[in-house]
């Protein structure tokens, strides 16, 4: 059997690795985000089949600069369905992108090569395709009779080892 040269040199592993969802700190749990921004895509679901498909129109609370929340602790005040992701509630959330860490972690998976605890950088997120930078509208700017226009596939879209989508 080969160990991971990480294991064989007695390295520490990254908690992730080590804990369970439930078992996280709240500042472990926070920095499992990879501000990627996809979960605050506006998504619609279609009543025949119960199919998710997300639009390229982001939540009114998402800066679009920097794909994070603009006001995240009152976000549940201002955004009453903005889903509060919690170790529970993931079991219960079918809608999150294959590529959300906490859905990886709850499924037993690593996290990506992009994701800024393992590459060190924020950037990679982008670089890899992954973040909704420069691809998304405010709800503020779009009329909710038009969203059935703005369905996108992207967002699913996985990223490759070198960065590429």
């Amino acid at each position: 059997m080969t160990k991971r040269r990480a294991d064989i040199l007695g390295a520490k592993q990254p908690f992730w690795r080590t804990k369970s969802l439930s078992e996280m700190s709240k500042s472990e749990w926070e920095s499992l985000c990879d501000g990627c921004g996809r979960c605050c895509l506006v998504k619609l679901e279609f009543e025949d089949d119960g199919e998710i498909a997300y639009t390229d129109v982001a939540c009114k609370l998402l800066d679009l600069s920097t794909c994070r929340c603009r006001d995240y602790a009152n976000r549940l005040a201002h955004v009453p369905d903005c889903l509060q992701l919690t170790p529970e509630s993931l079991t219960q959330t079918d809608w999150l992108p294959p590529t959300c860490s906490y859905k990886l972690i709850a499924n037993k998976e690593d996290l990506p090569w992009w994701h800024p605890l393992v590459s060190g950088s924020d950037k990679t997120v982008i670089e890899a395709g992954i973040s909704v930078m420069s691809r998304v509208l405010s709800e503020a700017e779009v009329d909710e009779d038009d969203l059935i226009d703005r369905v996108v596939i992207w967002p699913d879209w996985p990223a490759t080892e070198g960065g590429d989508e």
